[in-house]
């Protein structure tokens, strides 16, 4: 028989020799700041997503299956922000300050200011959503979000009322959505560039990221492939690097090229966004843990 001590030994050297690794690869990339290591900040969570910054870095992030959202503030304090949440998942501010949310529970988009919910969206003509999944906000007020279908355990109904997983565009003031691509198999990460040029899409069941470039009318254009993988979630810094995830965070420059990964010690990472008062903090969801990275570039959301 094995002794457990010998057991635990064993695990506890794996985990350092994947966490020196960890640190081998992202030393690697000059993104990151000299230094700086991967810091698990909690693993108190159910399955953790969604992260969004506000004006004054602090951060917002979902933990989705416990309907809660919970705030990282840029000094580096957890505290709960919400709860009863409509099963939020992706998170994005708009301009006024207010917190949108894909409330999948019920299939809708909220608005969430001070405490305050006001529903944007609760169906697509007529139909419900499949369950909104993560969002953007364009330079104009508009919402671009994605719309797969994951059976939830919460809801009745066992099936969708709408054919195909689509991209949507809800224009401000607007309560009609219109479709932008109705061509992707499960589109799920979503985010675009901050002069509102170019979007970017992830087909996680295709393994395949996409850019589109965006008309005046908030349709899309020119649909390229960007990278030969898929994504949870995503985000961009002020080089116009793209940040995948999935196995840890996966880096690419503007024109494709990947520049590397970084590893991530969880069963998955779901979503990421930059934060913290210079917007150098890299913030990292994965599973039941939150991680955070020094870096050397800025997020741009």
């Amino acid at each position: 028989m094995i002794k457990f001590s010998r057991v635990l030994a064993v695990l506890l050297l794996s985990n350092q020799l994947l966490l020196a690794q960890s640190n081998d690869d992202i030393a690697a990339l000059n993104l990151v700041q000299k230094g700086a290591s991967l810091v698990q900040v909690s693993k108190q969570f159910t399955f953790t997503e969604g992260p969004a910054v506000d004006k004054k870095g602090n951060i917002f992030f979902t933990d989705q299956p416990n309907d809660k959202i919970w705030k990282y503030s840029a000094d580096g304090k957890l505290s709960l922000f919400m709860d009863k949440t409509g099963r939020s998942n992706g998170l994005y501010f708009d301009k006024k300050g207010r917190l949108i949310a894909c409330a999948d529970e019920k299939n809708e988009l909220w608005a969430i200011d001070k405490g305050k919910v006001s529903v944007l969206l609760d169906n697509i003509k007529g139909l419900k959503a499949n369950g909104p999944n993560d969002l953007w906000i364009d330079p104009k007020g508009g919402i671009y979000f994605t719309d797969p279908y994951y059976q939830r355990d919460y809801w009745t109904r066992k099936k969708p009322e709408i054919d195909k997983q689509n991209v949507y565009y809800l224009a401000k003031g607007s309560k009609e959505v219109m479709l932008v691509d109705g061509d992707l198999k499960q589109p799920n990460g979503i985010v675009g560039t901050s002069d509102g040029k170019y979007l970017f899409v992830a087909d996680i069941r295709d393994s395949k990221t996409y850019r589109y470039e965006i008309q005046a009318d908030g349709t899309l254009a020119n649909r390229q492939l960007f990278a030969p993988m898929g994504s949870d979630g995503m985000t961009l810094d002020n080089q116009g690097n793209l940040y995948l995830t999935g196995r840890g965070v996966t880096i690419y420059n503007k024109e494709g090229v990947k520049l590397g990964n970084i590893p991530v010690p969880s069963n998955w990472v779901g979503n990421i966004c930059f934060g913290g008062k210079d917007r150098k903090t890299l913030f990292i969801t994965a599973s039941e843990s939150i991680y955070t990275l020094q870096m050397q570039v800025k997020g741009v959301e």
